[in-house]
């Protein structure tokens, strides 16, 4: 098979970042309503939107102040933070894609979330990855941010959003991401350990946690592999003839 030139790899990069900004941004609008109906101003809610930049950590700390009141401003920074403790796993990943230079760094750090770093590891190389990155990230603080605003203005007039299906976007984005990488079945079976895991923590532990724990699933096999076991072959190898 003859490989694709880098321009179009890097194309083909950027588009499916913009597609992914496109359709999770729209549950933004999920969020800008909510928070305005929790009692949140439209200028908190922005702020909220402009520098957590973390969905799953914005609707924890706005639905815990909502329900508990300032009083329980402390929980709430504390469930954010632990959801967010996964941007900072994901920058890790990131950093090489970056490259040097301190506010290229910082901005990258304040953009890298699921759906940034989701992209760009789906791509088949290290420079098709960088487009994808940073396609991804500022399409979606973009697109989140002036979703955010829209919801926030429209409020109650929505309604549920979840009768529109928002609240489905973002799982169905990651899908499409996740499909074509399970070809094999070593990592069928880590996403299925990864899954399993995740409903039986979310009963009986705070927010966040399962997410961490499906991550270890990975980070514990990836270990395995290339420390314990360098040389097995994945379920989907075949040996040579």
């Amino acid at each position: 098979m003859t490989e694709q030139p880098q321009e179009a790899l890097n194309t083909r990069a950027r588009a499916q970042g913009i597609q992914v900004a496109l359709a999770v941004s729209l549950y933004g609008i999920s969020f800008g309503a909510l928070s305005v109906a929790l009692g949140f101003s439209i200028g908190h809610t922005m702020v909220l939107s402009l520098l957590m930049f973390s969905g799953a950590s914005q609707f924890a700390f706005i639905g815990i102040i909502g329900t508990g009141g300032v009083a329980a401003a402390g929980a709430a920074i504390a469930s954010a933070g632990l959801l967010g403790i996964r941007n900072g796993l994901y920058a890790l990943r990131m950093s090489p894609l970056v490259g040097p230079g301190f506010w290229k760094r910082a901005l990258a750090g304040q953009l890298t979330v699921d759906e940034s770093t989701a992209v760009a590891i789906a791509q088949p190389n290290e420079e098709s990855a960088r487009h994808g990155f940073w396609a991804t990230a500022v399409a979606l603080y973009l697109g989140w941010n002036l979703a955010t605003l829209i919801g926030a203005l429209a409020g109650d007039a929505l309604g549920d959003v979840r009768t529109w299906g928002l609240d489905a976007v973002a799982a169905a984005a990651f899908l499409g991401l996740l499909w074509p990488r399970l070809a094999s079945r070593e990592p069928i079976a880590v996403a299925i350990a990864a899954a399993a895991l995740t409903v039986v923590l979310i009963p009986v532990v705070p927010a966040g946690i399962p997410v961490l724990a499906a991550a270890a699933v990975g980070i514990v096999l990836a270990m395995y592999r290339h420390r314990v076991a360098p040389e097995t072959p994945s379920g989907g190898e075949e040996k040579a003839a």
